[in-house]
């Protein structure tokens, strides 16, 4: 299997050792987008992406549960992320739980009112809502 290379614009990472009671440090150059390409385009990671990506859903969706609780989804309805306050409104206060393949999904009523279990990526919202990433 090829390494993961990146071109020139590629970050730097470095641990710096610290005092024992400091911890570790981990100090890092941002890279450019020729890196991001570079790594995302690389056979093994594609090679897994669904199941990234499906992670990632189950990850997110229980972030949105958490935020709906008590005073925490007042400061998240405040968020400057139009996505997560739709997301917010179109989940309420509906049940969550993870299916037999381990997904969470979101019970919901359909157009005609009957019960749906969505996951996050399925829940149908606004069309003036901005896309996920990556953005078109």
């Amino acid at each position: 299997m090829p390494p993961i290379q990146a071109d020139d614009t590629a970050s730097s990472i470095s641990e710096q050792p610290a005092s024992a009671d400091e911890g570790l440090v981990l100090a890092y150059t941002v890279a450019g987008p020729g890196a991001l390409a570079s790594v995302v385009d690389h056979p093994e990671v594609a090679a897994h992406a669904a199941g990234h990506r499906r992670t990632g859903v189950n990850v997110a969706s229980l972030a949105l549960a958490a935020l709906r609780a008590g005073d925490v989804r007042g400061r998240a309805m405040q968020a400057p992320y139009p996505r997560l306050r739709a997301l917010l409104r179109a989940v309420g206060d509906a049940p969550y739980e993870a299916d037999e393949d381990q997904d969470i999904r979101f019970c919901l009523p359909d157009e005609d009112g009957r019960e749906r279990w969505l996951r996050l990526d399925e829940i149908p919202l606004l069309s003036a809502t901005p896309a996920a990433w990556p953005r078109p």
